[in-house]
């Protein structure tokens, strides 16, 4: 026991060596070395407006907007540039359903059926077993980003009532709570759980219950709901080499899983509650969240598996409720990134060095808040000579030459056949009307000669439909900006007539919401 004790007082000893050496070595950046860091990311990564803010010890030490908010207007971004922070909302969603399970109305455990008793998915015994809990975990048995195509990416028809009953003929890919995929469909529901409990709309809920009280009073749960439209982002894509601006448009519906519009300046005071765990006010005096419910968002719920070279020597990775956790140079990091359409942001918080960075882009390079986080963290923790902007933009750089080489492969197929004159004998059999039993209708039509597909529920999943090889076509989208042209695979019945199809993106790189491997479409 004698020798245990010895051991266990030298390790102790070696850790908090470790630790105090850390912060010994430590130099955060200063003000004007954020501001060159943060103009090199912009040129570098081809990003016109980026906000940064920066929360210690209960402070905001930095809050500052970079750049342009628009190439449109030529508008500056300031501090209090409002950005739709996408996923970052997915912690408010948890936030408020722990503000009802303090007030006794639910728990963690309790099943979703109690409170929608429509909803439905795949399996009878998951849904009879799901739990609040399971909506923010991302361990249901679904794909990734299963069903996005509901609610992605332009804002389509898909009522809400649609979405939880469509959800039923979503196909699981891996057996209930045994392993992490990412979705949004399910936070979609934890948000109609806030709804009918409170009885007001999940974004009503998140404005009365934490923006107010925080004081975020320029923030909203939707851009709808936003009052001073004087100072929004306008969101930017490269369409074919060239920035442009792009209509921001998201269903409403999803305001649970992506729908925030907010500031650096005020999630700032957002970050200080969570560092403060639950605590706001000029002295901690009030309480949002219990210590317990606090504690409940920032402990694992689903592992996540760490494989290879990682930035901060991470052993460990997991997703809480509405959080991501995991161990960086062994300090505990709580985390969460957002992307829609021509926007990206990230809030990292490390809570023993009661510290919180802000990241939001107009532009959907992940890499570019990715560089400017990591060197703020470097600098707390006395990693010196590294360039993260180069590390990440020469990543960046090998992810589109190797998706490139993908797609570049397919189009000269397709051009190879027009030289050849290569093509179906009769292109006109793969018209019609086909159904897909979550996604609805999509009408293929023969035009002057040439195949054209359009979504009935989704109007801007629209576009040309070319050959490519076999029974197989490629659907090259007329909205450029969505980079995720995609195969469509026929298929025929015993009679040789045309049966119906699926979907798979090109590029490796597609964004993961255009889930067209969950479409089966069958012929009408």
């Amino acid at each position: 026991m004698k020798k245990f004790t010895t051991s266990l007082k030298l390790f102790l000893f070696s850790a908090l060596f470790v630790i105090f050496s850390i912060q010994a070595t430590a130099q955060p950046l200063s003000p004007a070395q954020i501001d060159k860091l943060v103009e090199k990311t912009m040129t570098a990564f081809n990003v016109p407006g980026i906000a940064v803010a920066i929360v210690k010890d209960g402070k905001v030490i930095h809050s500052k907007g970079y750049g342009l908010r628009s190439l449109n207007s030529k508008d500056k971004t300031d501090e209090n540039t409002l950005f739709a922070i996408a996923s970052n909302s997915k912690a408010f969603t948890s936030a408020a359903l722990g503000i009802l399970v303090d007030e006794g109305k639910l728990t963690w455990n309790s099943r979703v059926i109690d409170f929608i008793p429509e909803f439905r998915l795949y399996s009878p015994y998951v849904t009879e077993e799901f739990t609040i809990r399971d909506l923010l975990t991302h361990r249901s048995g679904l794909g990734l980003g299963a069903g996005d195509l509901m609610i992605w990416p332009d804002g389509s028809s898909f009522t809400l009532p649609e979405i939880i009953h469509n959800m039923r003929y979503l196909k699981p890919v891996s057996s209930f709570r045994t392993k992490y995929d990412y979705d949004n469909l399910l936070y979609i529901v934890a948000g109609e759980v806030v709804s009918r409990i409170s009885g007001m709309t999940w974004a009503e809920f998140v404005q009365k219950r934490i923006m107010e009280p925080l004081k975020m009073v320029r923030s909203a749960g939707s851009y709808d709901n936003l009052k001073d439209k004087s100072n929004v982002f306008d969101p930017h894509i490269p369409v074919e080499g060239k920035l442009q601006v792009v209509p921001m448009t998201m269903n409403n519906v999803a305001n649970a899983a992506g729908g925030i519009y907010s500031s650096v300046a005020d999630m700032s005071k957002w970050a200080i509650m969570q560092l403060n765990r639950g605590k706001y006010g000029d002295s901690q005096e009030k309480t949002l969240l219990s210590p317990a419910v606090h504690q409940e968002l920032w402990t694992p719920q689903t592992i996540i598996p760490v494989r290879g070279k990682t930035t901060y020597k991470t052993h460990f990775s997991s997703y809480g409720l509405g959080w991501g956790l995991s161990d960086v140079n062994g300090y505990k990091r709580v985390t969460h990134t957002g992307g829609l359409s021509g926007v990206v942001t990230q809030v990292t918080l490390i809570p023993d060095l009661n510290l919180g960075i802000i990241v939001f882009t107009n532009q959907q390079s992940g890499e570019a808040f990715t560089s400017i986080t990591n060197s703020i963290l470097d600098s707390y923790f006395g990693i010196t000579g590294v360039d993260r902007v180069a590390e990440n933009l020469e990543s960046l750089q090998k992810s589109h030459d190797n998706a490139s080489k993908v797609t570049e492969e397919v189009w000269k197929v397709v051009e190879s056949n027009k030289v050849k004159g290569i093509s179906v004998a009769d292109i006109g059999m793969f018209a019609g009307t086909y159904r897909d039993n979550w996604f609805g209708d999509v009408e293929i039509s023969l035009r002057d000669g040439k195949l054209m597909f359009n979504s009935k529920k989704s109007p801007k999943m629209a576009g040309e439909m070319v050959f490519y090889k076999g029974s197989t076509f490629i659907v090259k989208w007329f909205d450029r900006s969505f980079d995720a042209d995609s195969y469509a695979n026929f298929s025929f019945n015993n009679q040789g007539n045309v049966a119906g199809f699926t979907m798979n993106a090109i590029s490796p790189i597609t964004d993961f919401s255009y889930d067209f491997q969950d479409l089966n479409f069958l012929r009408k």
